[in-house]
Order: C-alpha cells, then sequence, then structure tokens
C-alpha cells in the first residue's frame, strides 16, 4: 500500500461498525431469549448474520497486518500481543468484578477465584475476540515465509473438521484462522475488489440482492440427514436454525461470501452521497473505536435486559431485544464520551504507557489508543 492507503479506509471503519453491531445484537439477543424462555422476531435477523459475522470481524482485522508483519519482534509484540493482553486482564478483572456475587451465590470465594485463573488460559465470556486476535498475529507472523496458499488449504480444512477439543482457543482458531489469514494475504484485492463496486453501485447492488437470498435460503432452510449431523453444536449457541449455511464447507463458502457482501455494503455506503451522511458518519465512528463497544457493551447490556424483563413494561420479546441492543451499542458510547470529557477513567479504553514493552516507541502521551 502508498502512503496515503495507510491512512485509515472509510470502508473498513464502516464495515467494523456494522459488525461490532451485528456481535453486540447476538450476545443481545440471545441473552434475553435465554431470560424469557422465548423466541422473538429479532432472532431472525441474528440468525441471517450468523454465517458471516465473526468471519468477517477476522477478515477485517487482518486487512492492515501486511503494514506492520515485517516491524521488530519487540515492536510486533508491544502492538499485536500486550496490547491486547492489557484490555483482556483490564475488562476480565471488571466482568468478574460484577460476576462474583453470582459465582460466589452458586459455590463459594474459592470457587470465583478459580473461575477468574481458568480464564487466563480459557478465555472468558465475550472477551474470547481480543484473546484471540494475538494468537493469530504471532501464528502468521511465523508462517509469514510459508506459502499463501499451503496455509489457506490447512487452515481451510481446519474450519470445515469437527474440531470440538472443549477449549476455546484451539477450537475457535481452528474455526476462524482461515478468515483472518485470508484478510492478511488478499488484502490488496479486497481492496481492489471494495473500489471496483464503489464505482459501480448498480452491479454492487444486484450481486448484494443475490446473495441475500441465497444467505437467507442457506440460514433458513433446514439442513436434512444426513446433513444436519455434521452441524456443530456451537452453531445453534450463536443463533443459528441448523439450515444448509452451518453444514461445514458451505458454511466456509457462506462465510467468505457474506464478508465480502459486508465489504461491498460498506463500500457503496463510504461512496454514498450526502443522503447517507447521518448513517455513514455514526458507523464510522463505532467501526473506528470497535473495541470500546465490544470491551464495555456487556454491562448496558445485562442492566437494560434485567429491567426491560422484570419490569414487564413492554411484552414482546423482540422489542425487548432491540432496546437491549441499542443500550449495549449506545452504553459504550456514553462511558466513553464522559471519560474523554473528563479525564477521569482514561486507562479503561487507552492503555497507559507503563503498559508498553517497546519504550523506544511507546507514545510520548500517557496512554496509547485501544485502537
Amino acid at each position: 500500500m502508498s502512503t496515503g492507503e495507510k491512512a485509515r479506509v472509510y470502508w473498513v471503519d464502516i464495515a467494523k461498525g456494522i459488525c461490532i453491531i451485528f456481535v453486540v445484537m447476538m450476545h443481545s439477543v440471545l441473552g434475553v431469549e435465554n431470560e424469557a424462555g422465548a423466541r422473538g422476531w429479532m432472532h431472525a435477523v441474528v440468525a441471517f448474520a450468523q454465517p458471516f459475522r465473526m468471519p468477517d470481524f477476522f477478515l477485517i482485522s487482518g486487512l492492515f497486518l501486511g503494514l506492520v508483519i515485517d516491524r521488530s519482534w519487540l515492536r510486533y509484540a508491544d502492538r499485536k500481543v500486550v496490547h491486547f493482553a492489557y484490555f483482556y486482564v483490564l475488562w476480565l478483572t471488571i466482568q468478574f468484578l460484577f460476576k462474583t456475587p453470582g459465582i460466589v451465590a452458586e459455590s463459594d470465594l474459592g470457587g470465583a477465584i478459580s473461575a477468574y485463573l481458568v480464564a487466563f488460559i480459557q478465555p472468558f465470556g465475550t472477551l474470547w475476540f481480543i484473546y484471540l486476535l494475538p494468537v493469530f498475529f504471532v501464528v502468521t507472523r511465523l508462517l509469514k515465509g510459508v506459502n499463501v496458499w499451503l496455509i489457506l488449504i490447512i487452515a481451510a480444512a481446519l474450519e470445515t473438521l469437527p474440531i470440538h477439543t472443549g477449549w476455546l482457543v484451539i477450537d475457535e482458531f481452528c474455526s476462524r484462522f482461515v478468515y483472518f489469514f485470508a484478510g492478511y494475504a488478499f488484502a490488496p484485492m479486497i481492496f481492489r475488489l471494495a473500489e471496483w463496486l464503489r464505482q459501480r453501485p448498480q452491479t454492487a447492488l444486484a450481486i448484494l440482492g443475490i446473495w441475500a437470498v441465497l444467505n437467507g435460503w442457506l440460514v433458513f432452510h433446514p439442513a436434512p440427514e444426513p446433513f444436519s449431523a455434521w452441524i456443530p453444536e456451537e452453531s445453534y449457541t450463536s443463533g443459528g436454525l441448523g439450515g444448509w449455511s452451518s453444514v461445514p464447507l458451505i458454511s466456509l463458502a457462506a462465510g467468505f461470501a457474506g464478508a465480502l457482501a459486508i465489504v461491498s455494503v460498506s463500500a457503496l455506503i463510504a461512496g454514498s452521497h450526502s443522503a447517507w451522511h447521518r448513517i455513514v458518519v455514526p458507523l464510522r465512528w463505532l467501526g473506528a473505536h470497535s473495541i470500546v463497544v465490544y470491551l464495555a457493551f456487556f454491562l448496558p447490556m445485562a442492566i437494560a435486559r434485567t429491567i426491560l424483563l422484570e419490569s414487564g413494561m413492554i411484552t414482546d420479546i423482540g422489542t425487548v431485544s432491540l432496546l437491549t441492543v441499542a443500550s449495549g451499542v449506545v452504553g459504550p458510547v456514553i462511558l466513553y464520551g464522559l471519560i474523554q470529557w473528563s479525564g477521569y477513567g482514561q486507562f479503561l479504553f487507552k492503555r497507559p504507557q507503563w503498559a508498553h514493552i517497546d519504550r523506544v516507541t511507546a507514545p510520548r502521551k500517557a496512554f496509547a489508543s485501544a485502537e
């Protein structure tokens, strides 16, 4: 990439914004439905996004890796390992402060301490994504000299094989690495595709329409026996309905197709007229600060879910789910704004200078951005 392309690309931020909304949506909707013991109309939206929600997030996470992969190991580890480790440990601790009373009620204080320590080798709750990213960064750096196609074939095989060890890092690595590595390996082509589609909006809309129909059919059309027996349990727990999109090999194709569809949508929105300004700006902001939402959405989401369900003010589960999603997205934004306004709590979303191992290149400011 040229120097100009090193700057943040509008459509990438928009794509990340769309993805983080879908991630919050999954946790919010499934959480509400689990508590209520019933499904609402929002479940269909979660199911539609299930094939591509995380593949797109990982693919985009690998897009700019080629710009930094040749840095010294010290700087690389500082930005790609220690950076995420800081936020994982911090927010793991914060989450446990809220969850410990419930854990103690079910077991004892020793059980809570044990669960906290286990979370350092078995990622906890919603934080597994930032736990896994450093693993991907290190593995990709180590494999830098290996033939790209060989790695992709092996990674695709790992995604397809029924690997269920019970260890989340291993299982999710096998399921997601192919998308991350593809984002890294094919970044130039993905950027060219986005630009090509942006210049041809009618063609892009036609392609997106075909994809939406196919993705919907694959999601909502149940896979018959014996194919349904091949669907992993994780597909159901993440909103899947047992459709063809969750069948091995088909899930791989659906994941890449959906990820490229989000790239296309984001490129179109980024190149749209000023009429879309009210949508573009919030999505870009959410994408540029996606880690802020990802780290902090659990608390406003849980509070909103509890209040809405226990108050009984709204009986429609789908509406409760939608309001919970909105709380999960807006809550972290408000918290971030309050921190920026007051100057207190910067460490929640910015890495302090003491948390750097690459002291020479550490920012002169007191903190380094979470992004």
